[in-house]
This record gives structure tokens, C-alpha cells and sequence, in this order.
């Protein structure tokens, strides 16, 4: 299965009492009943390059049949140091964000 993807992000937030990471983008999907997500692969390396996981839940609500895109976002809270991140799809690389904008 083909995947399109865009407008990948991956941010630290170092600002003073919100201190987060997080990763963001664009996914087509087939219908706008299919909820795309990020999770935590179980696999990662020592390295400060994440591994997340793009997955695909149905919301069971009737909807048209037309490929629709939505947003989906990795989010955790805390102080990090991640240094570039790699989207997986059913074991198959399908994005690697290389910069991680930091904000103060």
C-alpha cells in the first residue's frame, strides 16, 4: 500500500513550564472515517533518532468514499533531545525528518 505524505515536522519545545516534543503532518487517507496515528515503535535504537509508527484506525462512521487528508500528531510532554525522526509504515520507512526545530 501506497502512502502520501506531507508537510513533515518534528519540534522541542524548551520553553519554561511547557517543555514537550512532538511530530506532525499530513496524511491522505482513503475516507474521512479512517483516524491516522503516530505511536511508539517498540523498536528504537541508542541513537537520539526516534522511530514512530504511522497506523490506521476506522471510526466506524459512514462516510463518502473520497481520499481525504488529515492531520496526525506524536506528542510527549517533557524535556527531550531527539535529534531526527523515522515514520514507519508496515516495516517500511515513509518519512525521515532529518532537522528538529527547537523553541525557546
Amino acid at each position: 500500500m501506497s502512502i502520501k505524505s506531507s508537510d513533515w515536522v518534528a519540534q522541542i519545545n524548551r520553553m519554561p513550564g511547557d517543555l514537550f516534543f512532538r511530530v506532525y503532518g499530513t496524511v491522505t487517507v482513503a475516507h474521512p472515517g479512517i483516524v491516522p496515528t503516530l505511536v511508539l515503535s517498540p523498536l528504537q535504537d541508542k541513537s537520539f533518532d526516534l522511530r514512530l509508527e504511522l497506523e490506521f484506525k476506522n471510526s466506524d462512521e459512514i462516510t463518502a468514499q473520497v481520499e481525504t487528508e488529515k492531520a496526525v500528531t506524536y506528542k510527549n510532554p517533557g524535556n527531550s533531545n531527539v535529534s531526527g525522526v523515522s515514520i514507519f509504515f508496515e516495516g517500511k520507512l515513509l518519512h525521515h525528518i532529518k532537522e528538529v526545530t527547537i523553541t525557546h
